[in-house]
């Protein structure tokens, strides 16, 4: 590999790109080609740029440890901007220009920031007539569009901050590792957002360890999809630009193309957006024929037996940690035999998958939230390798992930370096026996400095000891691998006391091929409920081969009565009984009070759009229970169960 700078030695995050300019000046570092016009900057001319932005906003009267606020989405002047503004000698408060306004108009009084950088007019717009009764003493559009010239507010366009600092010196600021880089407001899925206050020592950590988990070469590339202010993504670029790759935009609507056109090396990504590509894949499946939909699910069957056998035999099954040296030699005797056939597949199917998705990927990370086990599974079996990880905001974000040479399946792998995971009792606090499950508490390098301006909920998140109370609940296997298993605020408890984990059961039913999105209920009550999403396609095509007439076409042109009427008919109720039952009693640790007794369907989503969604794709569990409690509350009616 080539030789790196060496990041340990540097204080703040600006620092990275006086190296990265002289060791990859003349590659590629940022690349946005859905922009108009398209827009390609070498290392050498991203320096420059983030220098211009830092003398401009000096020039304008910056004070050294103001906040800056910047409300904007993925591009090239994003990272300007971030950079910029910390090399200027300020802390940044990130949030999406897509935010809804109230939350926006909240986080900037809430972090008493003095300056705004939006994206365009059409942002500033949504925020200019409440902006009057904040501190904001400049705003700065990362667009070009003019400025009014009559506001009371001070207003340049990027071109002009940009010409202005071209002409001005940047003055050297004092910082330190502990000096304050960046506020990132919780999403959260409830309550209101917390200011986390992430220091450059923090950040500066993910930089040089993430290196545990990807290695990538100078001019490599990698697509950016998550938002770029979110701690996951934003951490991600630092470290993959710090190495000399080329970082390429992409979005939702283009992701699938992005990927046979510019073929990326490695990718970060929520689990969404790998089960995104997965019915993608699927829906393709469906559309072959049904001799060949038996083939494919004949060689898929077949490719899962490899791999779990393979897995036990590397002592790499989740399911399978105490396997015996008899188990685990007749488990290598299996995928032997096993071994002719899944190369087979792999040369009829599995290979063409690959291309589909550019042909080159050595690294997929998933990461903001647990990934189902049928996807993890089913990008083992087409051989694209994914690792998943494990983070808050709160720890900058990454504190376990998963690697190549010890990739357990299920878990969310070992911590990376200057990391500490502690497992309690979430009553007592008292840790609790290596392998059974409880709170799990953080300690390192990257854990955050606090919540800004709020002590209580910092003193109540990190103790005397320094453990960050991640809120999640979880075990460590012998090999230290973190295994996560829910959210302790998440916990249903039904009626008869027992305690209900429902992430590991919503997962399992979306195994299920009709099944798009779930979420369970059933807090104090007898039995499980579930809010369902179906595949409308997946049941049309269902429908079609039981030799049964149903009227569910996309929802455009169909009216949401006809469809409801046709999904709660006995063929469909009965269909879902049985993928339910199937799919909750073959998950691992199935006990008879996971099983769901009673649904409901939702024909809408849940998604960024309409509000159920963070901007990283996890549901946000209360909101949803909030605004369909009307039909929670007829699924544990009795009189009326479905």
């Amino acid at each position: 590999m080539t030789n790196q700078p060496d990041y340990s030695l540097i204080n703040t995050l600006p620092e990275i790109w006086t190296l990265t300019a002289e060791k990859f000046k003349d590659i590629v570092a940022l690349e946005d080609p859905h922009s108009t016009p398209n827009v390609s900057i070498t290392y050498g001319e991203l320096y420059q740029n983030i220098k211009d932005f830092a003398a401009g906003l000096q020039s304008l009267g910056i004070k050294s440890s103001s906040q800056v606020a910047l409300v904007a989405d993925n591009s090239p002047r994003w990272f300007i901007a971030d950079q910029g503004s910390m090399m200027a000698g300020a802390a940044n408060v990130v949030r999406s220009a897509q935010a809804d306004k109230d939350e926006l108009l909240y986080i900037l009084s809430d972090s008493n920031s003095s300056i705004l950088i939006v994206e365009n007019q059409q942002t500033l717009a949504k925020l200019r007539s409440d902006l009057n009764r904040l501190p904001i003493e400049l705003i700065i559009l990362l667009s070009d569009e003019q400025r009014s010239a009559d506001d009371i507010i001070k207003i340049l366009n990027f071109q002009e901050l940009m010409e202005l600092g071209s002409h001005s010196t940047l003055k050297p600021v004092h910082q330190t590792k502990e000096t304050l880089a960046t506020l990132i407001y919780t999403s959260g899925t409830t309550g209101r957002p917390k200011g986390v206050m992430l220091c450059h020592r923090n950040l500066l950590h993910q930089v040089v360890y993430l290196e545990a988990v990807i290695q990538p070469r100078p001019g490599e590339r990698v697509l950016a999809i998550l938002p770029s202010w979110h701690a996951y993504e934003r951490s991600t670029e630092y470290f993959i630009l710090s190495r000399g790759c080329i970082l390429t935009y992409t979005n939702i609507r283009t992701f699938k193309a992005d990927l046979i056109r510019f073929k990326p090396q490695h990718m970060v990504g929520v689990p969404r957006l790998w089960e995104f590509l997965y019915e993608g894949i699927q829906k393709q499946f469906r559309k072959q024929s049904s001799t060949q939909q038996k083939i494919i699910q004949f060689f898929l069957t077949v490719s899962e037996q490899y791999i779990i056998a393979r897995r036990i035999a590397n002592n790499l099954s989740l399911d399978h940690l105490k396997a015996s040296s008899a188990e685990r030699l007749l488990a290598k005797i299996k995928t032997v035999l096993l071994t002719p056939l899944h190369r087979l597949a792999d040369k009829l199917i599995y290979s063409k998958i690959r291309q589909e998705v550019g042909g080159n990927l050595r690294t997929i990370v998933s990461g903001g939230g647990s990934l189902a086990r049928h996807i993890d599974t089913f990008y083992e079996i087409i051989n694209i390798p994914l690792l998943v990880g494990y983070g808050l905001t709160e720890t900058a974000p990454v504190t376990n992930v998963r690697t190549h040479s010890h990739n357990l399946r299920g878990s969310s792998g070992q911590c990376i370096p200057e990391t500490e995971v502690c497992i309690v009792d979430p009553d007592s606090g008292q840790p609790v026996p290596q392998g059974e499950r409880g709170l799990v508490l953080i300690r390192g390098t990257q854990v955050m400095q606090g919540y800004y301006k709020n002590p209580e909920a910092t003193a109540k998140a990190i103790n005397d000891d320094n453990w960050f109370n991640s809120g999640d609940l979880g075990w460590l296997t012998d090999m230290g691998d973190l295994v996560i298993t829910g959210r302790d605020k998440d916990t249903i408890v039904l009626s008869n006391g027992e305690n209900i984990e429902p992430q590991a059961i919503e997962e399992a039913c979306t195994r299920s091929p009709y099944i798009d999105q779930i979420i369970l209920v059933g807090q104090d009550q007898k039995a499980l409920g579930a809010l369902i999403v179906p595949n409308l396609e997946a049941l049309n095509k269902w429908g079609q081969n039981q030799q049964i007439t149903l009227n569910l076409p996309d929802m455009s042109g169909t009216s949401e009565e006809i469809v409801c009427s046709d999904l709660y008919s006995q063929p469909i109720q009965t269909l879902f009984r049985e993928e339910l039952g199937r799919e909750v009693k073959n998950r691992p640790g199935y006990r008879p009070d996971d099983k769901i007794k009673s649904f409901k369907f939702i024909l809408e989503p849940f998604s960024r759009e309409n509000g159920l969604m963070t901007q990283t794709f996890k549901i946000k569990r209360q909101v949803v229970i909030q605004q369909y409690q009307g039909m929670i509350d007829e699924i544990f009616d009795y009189r009326k169960v479905s």
